[in-house]
């Protein structure tokens, strides 16, 4: 088992790794001391549980889960330091799935740790490797893209905007919600944008297709991904 620990100081990162050693001698342990550090190394690293611990330097911990979440369904714990319910809440709907108060205790943490994992994993919890669809297929694992077998090149947003249309196939996101989670909340009432990257979206990956676009416009609402037959 991997556990990947996002935090910035060494001491706390000594602690917790010493934690889950009496439970778990055998894991793996690596640490990331800033969030897009710690977001390069879940696709890199492919851990099995990230622990969060606080805010880390270049990213709001919020806008950090929110991030993991679009395109990682990687089991992840939270501290939380004197929030309010209300803030204890907000991390959850970001998409953690547990968190811990600190000063943390340690069986406190092992046992969460513990539930955590037999929720996600006991339950025959597997993530997502790649999507295949027609000629099209997707590798969550190392975000390569292929069409009928060759390799297509896209940029991070082209690829963010993709993943999130595919793994809600067939469902009418909003322009709100894709301009939520591909670009930032700040971005939200610039429609512009998504118009702009499906175009791009449709250049790259419809334009030796046959069959029906992948790529439909719900004219005022957003837009929805259909798999190529």
């Amino acid at each position: 088992m991997k556990i990947l620990i996002v935090e910035d100081k060494e001491r706390l990162i000594k602690d917790i790794t010493y934690c889950l050693a009496v439970r778990y001698p055998d894991a793996i342990i690596v640490s990331a001391a800033k969030g897009l550090d710690g977001i390069e190394m879940i696709e890199t690293e492919v851990p099995d549980l990230v622990i969060v611990t606080s805010s880390p330097p270049d990213i709001n911990d919020l806008d950090l889960i929110s991030r993991i979440r679009q395109f990682s369904d990687v089991p992840l714990l939270t501290f939380v330091d004197g929030k309010s319910d209300i803030d204890r809440a907000m991390t959850l709907e970001a998409g953690a799935d547990d968190y811990i108060p600190v000063p943390f205790s340690p069986i406190e943490l092992i046992a969460r740790v513990k539930a955590l994992l037999r929720r996600t994993h006991g339950l025959g919890f597997r993530r997502e490797q790649a999507l295949s669809a027609g000629n099209l297929t997707i590798d969550f694992s190392t975000r390569e893209v292929s069409l009928a077998g060759k390799r297509v090149k896209l940029t991070p947003l082209e690829y963010n905007l993709l993943v999130e249309l595919a793994r809600n196939e067939g469902r009418v996101l909003p322009h709100r919600v894709l301009l939520e989670k591909v670009w930032g909340s700040e971005y939200i009432g610039d429609y512009a944008f998504i118009k702009k990257y499906i175009y791009r979206l449709r250049c790259k990956l419809e334009k030796d297709c046959d069959g029906p676009p992948m790529f439909l416009c719900e004219r005022g609402v957003g837009y929805r991904f259909v798999k190529p037959v």
